[in-house]
């Protein structure tokens, strides 16, 4: 199929945390389905491979270095995005932090603070602003990366629930508002991910917080959680990016404030 008559040609993908997994994966299927992309993370020099490994697609492809804790950096960025591209027609509001793995009680502060700040203000400040400029537009499909930690909260995750929870409900409030601007607001809740750096991480933390939940020892922990998915497995980054673009696709015209689980029944 010619880029002309693939299902995204013409509209341009903003992608955040596009440096990570989730995010790069899906901006390689939204490229395959011809949308032009502005890749934002903070990190340049993971953005310029992942700009390089994209190069197969007839797509544009920009980079843009941000930090989205920061409104004004954000502000910019979204102007520049807007300024190269000429429109953003979908965002992948992705980017995001584990956080620490302790019982609440002994959670730290200012790991707590920095989880909210990244996940729930930075995701807010990328939101706010590229929604005005949808706005403008009389259009816009957004995807905000919840979890299903924001659906039921697991145990030595009280940073990164707290923020989850607050995705979803951020979805539900900015579908509401935006609705009457053609825009489409909806998450995604991906359960456990692997394999790589984010599965190999929370086992090794569950298994070192020391609760009721979880055994001490990794091997355990990672067959515990792949007991408790009704599939029996984990799920695959690459099983993510299609769940994102029929939410942001016209398939899915009908719907908006809607988290949907990728979570192999859980």
């Amino acid at each position: 199929m010619s880029a002309e008559h693939l299902p995204f040609s013409g509209k341009v993908a903003l992608v955040t945390g596009a440096a990570g997994n989730i995010g790069l994966a899906t901006a390689e299927h939204l490229a395959a389905m011809g949308a032009d992309l502005a890749l934002l993370d903070l990190d340049h020099e993971k953005l310029e491979q992942a700009r390089t490994g994209l190069g197969g697609h007839d797509v544009r492809i920009n980079i843009y270095t941000c930090d989205v804790m920061d409104g004004g950096q954000v502000s910019q960025t979204v102007d520049t995005v807007v300024r190269e591209l000429g429109q953003i027609d979908f965002l992948f509001n992705n980017a995001g932090y584990q956080g620490a793995f302790a019982p609440v009680q002994d959670y730290p502060d200012d790991d707590f603070a920095r989880v909210m700040n990244i996940n729930v203000c930075g995701a807010f400040h990328v939101l706010r602003y590229v929604a005005q400029h949808m706005i403008t537009r009389k259009f816009g499909r957004i995807v905000n990366t919840a979890s299903m930690a924001g659906v039921q909260g697991p145990p030595n995750m009280a940073g990164y629930a707290a923020s989850k929870f607050a995705i979803v409900g951020l979805t539900e409030v900015a579908a509401k508002d935006l609705a009457p601007h053609n825009i489409r607001v909806n998450a995604i809740s991906p359960a456990f991910m692997g394999p790589g750096f984010m599965w190999d991480r929370q086992v090794e933390l569950q298994a070192r917080a020391g609760s009721q939940y979880y055994s001490t020892d990794p091997k355990e922990v990672a067959q515990q959680m792949i007991s408790s998915v009704p599939m029996r497995r984990y799920g695959n980054i690459d099983e993510i990016p299609g769940v994102v673009a029929f939410l942001l696709g016209e398939d899915s015209s009908y719907m908006t404030g809607v988290n949907l689980p990728i979570s192999g029944g859980i």
